[in-house]
């Protein structure tokens, strides 16, 4: 998935940091003595190297070290999770969690880690809704009319995804659970080349990401049933959710910050705190709005809560799919 690159860090230049201090000295007062790595598992450009940035650039601004994205792609996030979860637990390495990280605890039988018991929750940032959407082929211009549609015509509807096992694959999959419908899933490479072949016909409906497809359904190159959200989206606020025709139903992405286990409480906090304190900044709630999302404020807590009931939640998807890691 491509989105506009912005640059919003000037990373820091090897000379002239402070000296190192010892993780025992790591206290609130003290905290950050040096330059602070948030890895990004996936390639930089999309939304969440962006989410990402913006985060880090308001960390750098306001505790007076540089907080540098680090991009760690590769496994569906996996290899960038492990890294930073291998790190001292001293608050100078990250972790920039996505929704992607609950579905891979049950997608991935064998991961080396233990996600929720590895981390320490920071922080919520944004949640984003995917859109659900159909090529104009489809006769369809409602979610009732796409759930009749697919019901009359079994295993003949194709519903794209940037891949098996992402989050708008499993999207996709929680749908057709909660509408019973039998859609044929075709999983591409991202979702920049599925989205290529839904505007040409070859496949037929797709759950994305709105910040990537907005574009496309206000073309009317694609059209869009619903967002995912639980309530409307303010970029378009004419849609309704699918949760008006399927109740319950719910399905967003969404990311946070968390630290390795065992950082001390007190980096945590001053890092909640901070964080909280930009997603009330009207720049930055601006600039996330653009990305057609919502932020999420709260406590580690809080955050913790999210990513526990996430990963219960998609669990339960990823069983009823069936889906295996290609």
């Amino acid at each position: 998935m491509k989105a506009p690159r912005r640059q919003f860090l000037h990373l820091a230049a090897g000379a002239g940091v402070l000296p190192v201090i010892s993780r025992v000295a790591g206290s609130s007062q003290t905290y950050p003595a040096r330059p602070v790595r948030i890895i990004v598992g996936f390639a930089a450009g999309g939304p969440t190297d962006i989410t990402a940035r913006l985060i880090a650039q308001w960390l750098s601004e306001h505790l007076g070290q540089e907080f540098v994205v680090e991009n760690r792609p590769g496994a569906a996030g996996n290899i960038g999770t492990e890294a930073a979860l291998r790190a001292p637990p001293d608050g100078y390495t990250l972790l920039l969690v996505t929704s992607t990280n609950a579905v891979n605890v049950t997608f991935y039988e064998n991961l080396n880690f233990n996600f929720m018991a590895d981390i320490a929750p920071v922080a919520g940032i944004i949640r984003v809704p995917f859109v659900m959407e159909v090529n104009p082929s489809i006769p369809a211009k409602t979610v009732p009319e796409f759930i009749s549609y697919a019901k009359a015509n079994p295993g003949k509807i194709n519903m794209a995804s940037g891949g098996t096992g992402t989050s708008i694959h499993i999207a996709g999959e929680l749908f057709k659970m909660m509408a019973g419908v039998d859609l044929v899933h075709v999983p591409y490479r991202g979702s920049a080349p599925a989205l290529t072949d839904m505007i040409s016909g070859q496949v037929h409906v797709m759950f994305d990401i709105l910040t990537s497809s907005m574009q496309h359904v206000r073309s009317g190159a694609l059209r869009a049933l619903a967002v995912t959200s639980a309530t409307r989206s303010q970029a378009l606020p004419d849609l309704p959710t699918v949760g008006e025709f399927l109740p319950g139903y719910e399905a967003s992405a969404w990311y946070g910050i968390a630290a390795p286990k065992s950082t001390p409480s007190e980096i945590v906090d001053k890092l909640n705190k901070e964080i909280n304190a930009g997603l009330a900044d009207p720049r930055i709630k601006a600039r996330f709005a653009d990305l057609a999302s919502n932020v999420i404020p709260g406590s580690p807590t809080d955050f913790g809560k999210l990513v526990e009931d996430e990963i219960e939640k998609w669990g339960k998807v990823v069983r009823f799919s069936g889906a295996k890691p290609e």
